[in-house]
């Protein structure tokens, strides 16, 4: 990456749970009582870990504070709305935000976008790691020289996980006319003049994700979130945007969502992996059950030849 992460500015959205249930269904906000007692100390970790990696110094004592509210619907007498607190270092390099109720993947990335002073932002989900360097520096100035292009602007840009692989000849852009000729056209490796021996692999891509990508603050906010009602609480961004986004794209509108994905090697390098929340075991503990895993699958292989 261009920068360190020291010189970017946080927004961390820490969303929290509608209810207490007899079991965990995270996705539509119910937690079990341990989960709400454990939700307790889980922030207050992030927090100093997010200081003292960002910041070299733990300043949960020390933090500023303001209020928001996050709008998601309406009567004409009544206004829905959910309250936040956000708390940020005296410089605002790390801001917390912090929701009375659960706001929801898409309304959490609206929050964080409406503090953003930046013309670009990097949207990181929780639960998703990167596998390999990006070139940020090189994608945004691509983004940058490419806003007054009429035909493929370059405003979002995704990084591929597994399952996005050779995403150029797959079935989600082979089986329609439209996405096949836009692929053959667009296609391409891209140079930016700050950074003339850089080659930034980009394929359209038709779709809005909400894993890891890099879009234009505007562009997000004017496509994504066009009103204050746009997305209703809880709901996640490729749920509903995203498949409206699809839809038009394959109808040839393409310039107005302008979604590109990161295409190292040819689509085969992968740069996204998804970590599985509910039962990581750490850094050294995944390590440890990936050997366990190989040293298993051996024995199994040396039984089958004997």
């Amino acid at each position: 990456m261009l920068l360190s992460s020291a010189q970017c500015r946080f927004i961390v959205v820490i969303d929290t749970y509608d209810r207490i249930g007899p079991q965990a269904r995270l996705k539509k906000g119910q937690v079990t009582a341990q989960g709400a007692r454990d939700f307790v100390a889980y922030k207050s970790n992030a927090k100093k870990l997010i200081l003292s990696e960002v910041c070299q110094r733990d300043e949960t004592c020390n933090l500023g504070q303001s209020q928001g509210q996050a709008e998601y619907g309406y009567r004409p007498t009544e206004v829905y709305a959910v309250d936040f607190l956000t708390n940020y270092t005296g410089d605002k390099h790390v801001t917390f935000v912090e929701p009375s109720r659960r706001l929801g993947f898409g309304l959490a990335v609206r929050t964080a976008l409406r503090l953003t002073e930046t013309p670009y932002v990097w949207i990181q989900q929780h639960d998703w790691a990167l596998d390999c360097d990006i070139p940020l520096g090189p994608i945004l100035d691509i983004m940058e020289t490419s806003l007054s292009d009429q035909i493929a602007p370059v405003k979002y840009v995704c990084f591929p996980s597994v399952r996005m692989l050779s995403y150029a000849t797959s079935a989600h852009v082979m089986g329609f006319p439209t996405l096949r000729e836009l692929t053959a056209s667009l296609k391409g490796d891209f140079v930016s003049a700050s950074h003339p021996n850089v080659k930034v692999p980009l394929t359209p891509l038709f779709f809005w994700h909400d894993k890891p990508h890099v879009a234009s603050t505007a562009h997000y906010l004017s496509c994504v979130f066009p009103t204050p009602l746009a997305l209703p609480r809880g709901a996640f961004i490729e749920d509903t945007v995203g498949q409206r986004a699809r839809n038009q794209m394959k109808q040839g509108v393409f310039a107005k969502w302008a979604c590109w994905l990161y295409y190292p090697k040819e689509g085969t390098k992968q740069c996204l992996r998804h970590l599985q929340g509910r039962t990581w075991r750490g850094a050294e503990g995944e390590l440890a059950q990936r050997e366990a895993w190989k040293k298993l699958n051996a024995r199994r292989a040396a039984d089958r030849r004997d």
